[in-house]
This record gives C-alpha cells, sequence and structure tokens, in this order.
C-alpha cells in the first residue's frame, strides 16, 4: 500500500500502523506560530513553566540589577559624605593626603560599583524598557495600516506619525507615572542606613523606577524622532545599469536553511505545515552547484539560521550537507541567527537557561566552531580600534583546549573564561583583495536572551557598531557587504498578524540605519530572518531580504533563492543590478 507525501511522491505505508510516525503530531506542533496561536503558545508556557527557575532569572536579569540601579545614589552619597566628615577633621596637610588616599581608593572600590550600575541600567533596558516602545510603534503602525494606504509614499509618512505618536504616549505614561512614584524616592543615603537596611526597601524600588522612568521618558522622545525623521524604508525603485567593462561580483544569498538533526524532523516555526528532513536543504546546495556551473559564483552568503535549535545533531546535518558540495564551501560564509543561539529547548518554549547555565556558552561556541570549519582562513576578527587582526582560526586557537574541555565536561571555570569569546569576534571582515574591491562585514545580530519565547530579539551592540564603522573607514575607496541575520526595520509589507512584526527587527534598527548612512552609497546590507525576499531602501542604502528557500518550499510552490550582481561604478558607489532567481520544485522531503 503506497500513498503521496507532501512532496508529492508515493511513500511506503504498510508498517504505520493507525498514525504515521513519518508525517509527525501534535508535538511536532507544539512550539510553532505557524499552526498555534501566540496566545496558545503563551498558555502552554504558564503551564509547563519552572516557577522556581523563572523567579531566580527574574531575580537576577530585573530585580537585582533594579535594585543595584536604585541603591547606587544612597551608596554614593553616602560615601561622599564620610570623606567630607574625615577630611574635616584633620589638618590641611594630613586632610590633604587622606583626601588624596580616600579618592584613590573610590575610584579602584566605587568604579566596580558605577560600572555595575550601569550594566544594571541597559540590563533593564534591553529587556524591558526599548522593547516596550518597540512595541507600542509597532501596535500604533499595525492599527494604522489597516486602513491601507493607497501609496507607498503614504504608507511612509503613516510609519513615520505613528512612530511619532508612539513616543508622545510613552513619554506622557512614563512622566506621570515618575511623578507618581517621586515622593516614595530618597537620593542621599548615610552610613547610619547599614543599621537599618530595611528601610532602604521602598526608596531603593522607588528610586530604580523613578530612573527607569525617567529615562524612556526621554529616551522614547529621542526613538520616535529618530524613528519619525529617518528614511523610512520603500521597495527599489529601479536596479541599476551594468557599467561597461566595470568589475562585478556575483553573490549567492541564501538565509534561514534551518536544518534538523532527525530525517523525519519538523521545524520548530512552521511544525507539520513545512517540510521534513533535509531533503530541501541538499536541493538548494546542488541547484546552486547548477546555477556555478552555468556562471561562477564569486561568493555565498548564509546570513544566519542554519540550523532550526543549535543543537549539536543539526550542526553536523548542517555541515555534512555542505562538504558534499566542496567546491561551494569554499567559498561560503555563514553567519548567527537567533535559531542557531537563542533556542534552549525546541520542544518547550518555557524552558529557561538561567544566565550562568552552560546551555547558552555551548551553543555559542558550537557556532564559533562551525564557522571556523566553513571560514576560520577566510574570514579575520577586528580589534578595538578598527584594525584587521588573525584569522578567526587564529583567532580561537589560543581557546582550542579550553573549548574542548568545557563542550566535553562544562564547568564554572571554563565558562567564566569563555564568556566573551563569541563577542569578540564580531564583526567578521572578508577584506576586499584590492583598495577598491569588494570587503564582506559579518555581524552577530542576536540580542542576550535566556528564553525560548523571546528568542528572535534583534541587537547591534554599540561596541560593534563602533568596530565596523572604524574598519569600513580605514578603506574608503572598498565597497562593502554588510552582513547580519535581522532586518534593520520592519518593511513596507502588509503582514498578515500583528505578531509577525513583534520581537522581530533590530530593537535599535533606526539608529543602525543613520550609522550606516556614511557609507550607503558603497555599500549594501544582506539579510535573511524574515523568511521572505524583499529588496528596498532606507533613503540610498539599499537593503536586500533573502527568502528561505525551506520553509516555504512545500507542496507544489516552488522554493526559490536569488544570485545578486554587485558592480563597481566608476563613480565609486556599488551598484545593485537585477538578481537571478533560481527556482527549483520542492519534490520529496525525505
Amino acid at each position: 500500500m503506497k500513498r503521496p507525501n507532501r512532496g508529492g511522491k508515493s511513500e511506503d505505508t504498510s508498517l504505520v500502523g493507525l498514525v504515521d510516525p513519518r508525517l509527525g503530531d501534535l508535538e511536532d506542533d507544539v512550539a510553532s506560530p505557524g499552526q498555534r496561536s501566540l496566545l496558545a503558545i503563551a498558555g502552554s508556557l504558564l503551564v509547563e513553566i519552572s516557577p522556581a527557575k523563572l523567579l531566580f532569572a527574574w531575580t537576577v536579569s530585573l530585580l537585582l540589577p533594579a535594585v543595584l540601579l536604585g541603591v547606587a545614589p544612597l551608596a554614593l552619597t553616602a560615601w561622599a559624605s564620610t570623606v567630607s566628615r574625615q577630611v574635616l577633621v584633620l589638618s590641611e596637610l594630613a586632610g590633604a593626603g587622606v583626601l588624596i588616599a580616600m579618592i584613590a581608593i573610590g575610584w579602584l572600590g566605587w568604579r566596580p560599583l558605577l560600572r555595575t550600575a550601569e550594566i544594571s541600567f541597559w540590563s533593564l533596558n534591553a529587556l524591558t524598557v526599548q522593547p516596550g516602545y518597540a512595541i507600542g510603534r509597532e501596535a500604533l503602525r499595525h492599527l494604522a495600516e489597516m486602513l491601507n494606504p493607497s501609496t507607498a509614499l503614504q504608507r511612509a509618512r503613516l510609519r513615520a506619525m505613528t512612530s511619532l505618536a508612539a513616543g508622545i504616549v510613552l513619554f506622557a505614561f512614563t512622566t506621570l507615572l515618575a511623578i507618581a512614584i517621586w515622593p516614595a524616592t530618597r537620593w542621599i543615603g548615610g552610613v547610619n542606613d547599614l543599621a537599618a537596611p530595611h528601610h532602604l526597601i521602598l526608596p531603593t524600588a522607588a528610586n530604580a523606577i523613578v530612573l527607569v522612568s525617567g529615562y524612556l521618558a526621554l529616551a522614547s522622545l529621542f526613538w520616535a524622532l529618530a524613528d519619525a525623521t529617518m528614511e523610512q524604508p520603500l521597495d527599489l525603485a529601479k536596479f541599476d545599469s551594468s557599467p561597461s567593462g566595470g568589475r562585478s561580483w556575483r553573490i549567492a544569498h541564501l538565509s534561514d536553511l534551518h536544518a534538523v538533526g532527525e530525517r523525519y524532523g519538523f521545524r520548530i516555526e512552521c511544525g507539520r505545515m513545512g517540510p521534513r528532513g533535509n531533503g530541501l536543504l541538499d536541493r538548494v546546495l546542488a541547484r546552486l552547484a547548477e546555477a556555478d556551473a552555468v556562471t561562477p559564483i564569486d561568493q555565498i552568503l548564509i546570513t544566519g539560521d542554519m540550523t532550526d535549535a543549535g543543537s549539536a545533531t543539526e550542526w553536523a546535518e548542517f555541515l555534512d550537507a555542505l562538504s558534499r558540495f566542496p567546491d561551494l564551501a569554499a567559498r561560503t560564509i555563514v553567519l548567527p541567527g537567533n535559531h542557531d543561539l537563542n533556542i534552549v529547548d525546541r520542544s518547550n518554549p518555557a524552558r529557561l537557561d538561567l544566565p550562568f547555565s552552560a546551555g547558552k556558552l555551548m551553543r555559542q561556541l558550537r557556532t564559533l566552531s562551525a564557522m571556523a570549519a566553513v571560514q576560520g582562513e577566510r574570514v579575520h576578527v577586528v580589534d578595538g580600534v578598527g584594525r584587521i587582526t588573525n584569522t578567526l582560526a587564529g583567532s580561537l586557537a589560543p581557546h582550542r583546549e579550553r573549548i574542548v574541555t568545557f563542550a566535553n565536561a562544562g564547568g564554572l571555570r571554563n565558562a567564566f573564561r569563555l564568556r566573551k569569546l563569541f563577542d569578540d569576534q564580531f564583526p567578521m571582515i572578508v577584506p576586499p583583495q584590492q583598495e577598491d574591491g569588494l570587503g564582506i562585514a559579518i555581524l552577530n545580530s542576536n540580542a542576550e536572551t535566556h528564553f525560548s519565547f523571546t528568542n528572535a530579539l534583534g541587537l547591534i551592540s554599540y561596541e560593534q557598531a563602533q568596530r565596523l564603522v572604524a574598519v569600513i573607514s580605514r578603506f574608503p575607496t572598498a565597497r562593502w557587504i554588510i552582513a547580519l541575520h535581522h532586518h534593520l526595520v520592519e518593511y513596507p509589507m502588509p503582514p498578515k498578524s500583528f505578531s509577525e512584526r513583534i520581537g522581530t527587527a533590530l530593537i535599535n534598527g533606526s539608529w543602525f540605519v543613520r550609522k550606516l548612512g556614511q557609507f550607503a552609497d558603497r555599500a549594501v546590507i544582506m539579510h535573511g530572518h524574515r523568511h521572505v525576499d524583499w529588496i528596498g531602501a532606507c533613503g540610498t542604502l539599499k537593503i536586500i531580504s533573502a527568502p528561505s528557500p525551506v520553509m516555504s518550499g512545500v507542496e507544489d510552490t516552488p522554493a526559490h533563492f536569488y544570485i545578486h550582481t554587485l558592480a563597481a561604478n566608476p563613480g565609486g558607489r556599488l551598484d545593485l543590478l537585477p538578481p537571478e532567481i533560481v527556482e527549483f520544485a520542492p519534490g520529496a522531503e525525505v
């Protein structure tokens, strides 16, 4: 007995019983927003989540930073008053000496406290403040776009207006909150407070609320003005024409391949609506090899989510698939996506990684190891002032033994020593071969998260952006591909539901767009994450979103990806020529 599967071919079903296990069941849809609503998934979270683990995670990531932020003014003023009293009881010379000594001690001893308060502030900002603004902004935009403005320019103006409205609403709300809490605050502390620390609980909490609320009130206006006055994203008006006799580069742009670790495994996001196994991944690479045989490809760029959950077996499947095409592998560049780093448990979105647990670091090290295997000798890391230094393989070599030890045995000591290793590798750079050639900058756009339900958050850190600007500035005539996983801003494509626009774009996307504005004429942005193809621009900054040739390639719908041609314009610009679309029928999945 045979019956057709989703790919159209027949498969043997004589030994499957009442339910064919190869077609999956409801457990394959447990975390799929394509199959279940966000409310249904949230309900599952409430049932499955560990209260003790959640309480600890909130204490470390939210409560502790808030306490440190609230107590910092009290501690600083208490220390300052102690210094002043000690100096007053001494002679001028002795007082001056004691003052210098105490300032030195304070500088050494209180700098960690100030740094801790600063880190706590930005932790609260990343977890609650800026996402709150983003949710408010996108909610207003979603409601406004339901009015269906007739032209792209009208939609762009509407997006700008709703950004400003969201900032004003948040400014008003947080200002009123700060005014209401202000009477409970206390900003001056003393040594006597140590005798009754319980009296500091209320003012500490009030201080934290007022500081965060005051910051959000001002920052929301700043963000709103930045979003409202930036160049809004629009569909690309036209492609450039090919300059005669100029240099050009063919770039195959793939993204979101979501390799699974089982022959009949389904992807988290689409569940049983999507393909099984890695048959489509193999077909993508085979089709890419065919296109390369007709017209050679210079670089193959995969902008994240090579795996579905960052597990060891999924990385093994991806690397095995790529190794079957060694000519392609030698020109492939990969970068981390949220599914490679931030999925704590593919079967349970309620699962938490504690901040010091091994899971997050292990996923980072798996990703670095895979990147080193694919491109370790071809990409370079950048130091703090933008100088290109060692290759990725060379940068990781001194840590090899510790990485292997941690992968085999874990351990807090090894984890502590490796905690900054991942972030220190970005941006990675493929340097231009000539001064006016084409370089590739590889970014990590994933925000820190220890919770699968918030895995999609994106953020470009200030340090990474500074390194990127510094290194590009060292090549004033070179052209650049700036590659990351997340889209910079929400694009003028009507979403089917509000859930599609929350928690996906970069939290600080408008800031990053402005940061890249100085290179807009000689750079192009390439990313994935949205699983859809879109080519547009923010002003003169061209942006290319890659579709997922795996997630969409089911039933009779052709899967596809693009090969883009970039050209060196004699005027120093980087031109984007019409792309080549590579389609293929999905066929059998397994």
